[in-house]
């Protein structure tokens, strides 16, 4: 069975991985499904669990407050935050970011004899590594509570959560001292091709949860916006292995 509650008091990514962790450890919980900017819980339980049992899984932290939601003819209660955002506001501060490292990578790409793909490649996945990786380190902690709610190894191994933003930066700094370019392009591969089974099970899934590529800084939800994100990378990271390796 799954009943829907509001919460409110969570202000952000790293909120809501918290208020996910302390419901889905109640005893009887089999899922739990935030919505951050309507400030709603679907909760799945494998038996009736009384409100005041999900509520004492808050009271350590207070400021979550969750209760039962209203009668569907009463009149909805705006969630804190809530806006209606079109998909240009939504994903603005992604836009700007792969804007402004796309006009850095056709600018170093550049030269006499036209435009050299190979380092545009690597100029972009410079930019790419150390613009994600700086908005991940503003706030690590808040980064590694919402990525372990999906990525397939932060799930088991919540450590990983909290390397993968220096995992980036090294890959940004690797790229751009054009450090053993075979060697970094395949672990690029390798890490983003992981990366993208968990945010590929959330689209498909259908859950609402928030997308960490931005850390916890930006509210970006998890779509198919991210899945394109990640595939650009593996592809990138592939063609250049193979062009070094002579496959293509």
């Amino acid at each position: 069975m799954t009943h829907t509650y509001n919460i409110s008091g969570m202000t952000c990514t790293g909120c809501q991985a918290k208020v996910h962790q302390l419901l889905s450890n109640i005893p009887g919980v089999t899922n739990v499904d935030i919505n951050l900017l309507r400030g709603k819980a679907d909760i799945t339980m494998s038996s009736h669990i009384a409100t005041a049992t999900l509520q004492d899984a808050l009271k350590e932290h207070p400021k979550y407050q969750l209760t039962e939601e209203a009668p569907h003819h009463a009149a909805p209660v705006p969630a804190f935050g809530e806006e209606k955002r079109s998909w240009l506001q939504t994903y603005k501060p992604l836009l700007i970011i792969f804007g402004y490292i796309t006009l850095i990578t056709v600018l170093a790409a550049f030269n006499a004899d036209g435009f050299d793909w190979m380092r545009g490649m690597s100029v972009f996945m410079a930019g790419f590594f150390l613009t994600f990786s700086f908005f991940k380190m503003l706030d690590l902690q808040g980064f590694a509570d919402s990525y372990a709610m999906y990525d397939v190894v932060a799930k088991k191994f919540r450590g990983w959560a909290l390397i993968y933003p220096f995992v980036e930066l090294l890959l940004g700094i690797a790229y751009a001292a054009d450090f053993k370019p075979l060697i970094t392009n395949g672990v690029t591969f390798v890490v983003m091709a992981i990366s993208i089974v968990g945010v590929l099970q959330s689209v498909l899934n259908k859950r609402r949860i928030q997308c960490a590529c931005l850390g916890a800084v930006f509210n970006l939800p998890m779509s198919t916006v991210t899945i394109i994100e990640d595939a650009l990378m593996i592809a990138m990271s592939g063609i250049s292995v193979a062009t070094m390796t002579n496959i293509l």
